[in-house]
């Protein structure tokens, strides 16, 4: 039972390493480069945010996107995809479950729902990594501009959410999870959505 127990995990173990790996690829297909030094890699087929250093994943996290699915325009309140960079950190003062409003955190603590409960207020905690597009035509100018569009990585209130696409466009995170991807990237970090 034990030899039978072994093979099955290392099964698995294979089947997860190769998974990974073709995530890293896709991304270097995407990017067309030969090596990742460092990538925020977000699947919102998975619902996962990766952090890829020199071509492994180093940390994977849940997220949640929107709940009205994948799109660049102005309004729609939809996730967009591509190429993207961290133009901006927020935060660094901010204590973990810190309400910010228009950026800024004025002294309140959100309320955390670990159940499925959503929020009057659609908060935004902890943390923000304010996203600018790469790609012209994309998530670049225009009604399409992603940090026209208020786009970041970041905390939220809705933590029973997390793993599902809830958001109003950006990518949520559990507040220690945002905190701990923000102290492992600078601003000018490549942040790929696909």
């Amino acid at each position: 039972m034990k030899k039978l127990s072994s093979i099955f995990l290392i099964l698995i173990i294979s089947i997860l390493n190769i998974y990974c790996q073709n995530l890293v690829d896709n991304a270097k297909d995407y990017l067309s480069i030969e090596k990742i030094d460092n990538l925020v890699l977000v699947s919102l087929k998975d619902q996962k945010l990766y952090l890829i250093k020199n071509d492994l994943i180093y940390k994977s996290y849940l997220i949640s996107s929107s709940k009205y699915g994948i799109g660049n325009k102005s309004g729609s309140n939809k996730t967009p995809i591509g190429l993207h960079k961290i133009n901006k950190k927020i935060g660094d003062k901010t204590p973990i479950f810190g309400r910010m409003i228009g950026r800024k955190y004025y002294g309140k603590i959100a309320k955390i729902y670990h159940d499925t409960t959503q929020s009057k207020t659609d908060d935004i905690t902890s943390r923000i990594l304010w996203l600018e597009g790469m790609e012209k035509g994309i998530n670049k100018g225009g009604d399409i501009d992603s940090f026209k569009r208020y786009i970041y990585i970041h905390g939220t209130s809705e933590e029973g959410r997390i793993g599902y696409p809830n958001s109003n466009g950006c990518i949520r995170m559990l507040n220690k999870d945002v905190i701990n991807l923000y102290n492992n990237v600078e601003v000018g970090t490549l942040v790929l959505i696909l």
